[in-house]
Order: structure tokens, then C-alpha cells, then sequence
């Protein structure tokens, strides 16, 4: 079992739950979150439209608000959830996202204590 973590744009969302959807994969949690990359993104969009906001803009990069999406897959599902959220999300500029793939060691139906491969579908 892999544990699928992806950061995503909160505009890429429904697009995001959909393409999940559409490739039998309809089981996620999402939460939002607060994060930056390396980028100074707004800063550097800001002073595009108007070079004077520079004085009244810090130079610290701001979190900014993304999603969090998490999902458990059997090991053969892996590639086509990671196909999937990178065709769902890409867009070629800074910002688009990570995803971060981990090994699981079990998953357990707090239902009824099943446990294994059978409890993700």
C-alpha cells in the first residue's frame, strides 16, 4: 500500500476530485493548508502591474493557501494516482504542486477490524 500526499492549488480542487473519480479512485481526504515553495510568486506578480508596490510589499515570502490531499492506494494503483493528480493539476508554472509518495504498512476498517488491500476499495 503506497499513502499518496499531494499539495495542490485550492483552484484545482474540483478538477482534482473529478479526474480521481474518473480513474476508480473516489477515496481522499482533503484539508487546507498554509505552505510555500522557494518562489516569491506574488511578489514578483505584484511588481509586474505595478513596480511601485515594491515599497509596501515585504520581500518575506507569504504562506499562501493550498489543499492537502491524502489517499491510500494498493501498490498497483500507485502510478495511476500520481498520473492522474499530475494530469489534473499541471500547468507548467511555479506553484502547481508536490506529491509525496510513502510506503503503509496496513490499513484497518474501524468497522469491522478487516484489514489489508480489502479495506481500500
Amino acid at each position: 500500500m503506497k499513502l499518496i500526499l499531494a499539495i495542490i492549488r485550492i483552484a484545482k480542487m474540483q478538477e482534482t476530485k473529478m479526474a480521481l473519480s474518473d480513474a476508480g479512485l473516489p477515496s481522499f481526504t482533503a484539508m487546507a493548508v498554509l505552505g510555500r515553495g522557494k518562489g516569491h510568486g506574488d511578489l514578483e506578480k505584484a511588481e509586474e502591474v505595478n513596480p511601485q508596490l515594491h515599497e509596501f510589499i515585504s520581500d518575506t515570502p507569504r504562506f499562501k493557501s493550498k489543499r492537502l490531499i491524502t489517499l491510500v492506494v494498493t501498490d498497483d494503483k500507485k502510478d495511476l494516482a500520481v498520473k492522474t493528480i499530475m494530469d489534473a493539476n499541471h500547468t507548467g508554472k511555479s506553484g502547481d504542486g508536490k506529491i509525496f509518495v510513502v510506503n503503509t504498512i496496513d490499513s484497518i476498517r474501524v468497522r469491522n477490524g478487516e484489514s489489508g488491500d480489502l479495506t481500500l476499495d
